[in-house]
């Protein structure tokens, strides 16, 4: 099947299962040593398994929600941001606000680039790219109850500023 072809089955209403999440990404990456100072060394990822051509890292002990290779690109070039097709960004999320910004506060010590802030009224998001150029997004959600909806009850979301001094005084 083409990759741009959709079969008749697209057309026949399904919904995802309930429970259904998204379990790791699974990066290419140039340099494993230098990945690993930045998804354990910096953010915290627990090393559950090292094959030295590929790293699985964790948060809180799962099998692995990240994972690194070079399998295909030793030495490669950073992801491509324009003009081509491909991950735009992997979003971890954190549990509270606080746990967002212990992150946040540690890539600032490290003098660690940010390229963008963000409340999106249901989450707050910190934007940077890994040293491979993969962009990520650090976020963490309000509870439910606090997401904007209109007076019928449907879901809004927009991009505002977000109060980086609120959250850093976490």
């Amino acid at each position: 099947m083409e990759p741009t072809a959709l079969t008749s089955s697209a057309t026949i209403p399904y919904a995802v299962p309930a429970g259904t999440s998204i379990g790791h990404i699974h990066l290419q990456v140039a340099d494993i040593p230098r990945a690993l100072a930045f998804y354990h060394g910096l953010l915290g990822f627990e090393v559950m398994l090292d094959m030295g051509s590929a790293v699985f890292l964790s948060a809180d002990g799962y099998h692995h929600h990240i994972g690194l290779n070079t399998w295909h690109s030793q030495g490669g070039r950073p992801a491509q941001r324009e003009g081509v097709a491909g991950l735009y960004h992997a979003a971890i999320l954190y549990r509270d606000r606080a746990g967002l910004a212990a992150v946040v506060k540690r890539l600032l010590a490290a003098g660690y680039p940010l390229s963008g802030a963000s409340d999106h009224g249901v989450s707050e998001a910190i934007y940077l790219n890994d040293p491979d150029g993969n962009g990520l997004e650090l976020y963490w959600d309000r509870p439910r109850a606090e997401w904007p909806t209109t007076p019928d009850g449907q879901l809004t979301m927009y991009t505002r500023a977000l109060d980086m001094r609120g959250l850093l005084a976490q």
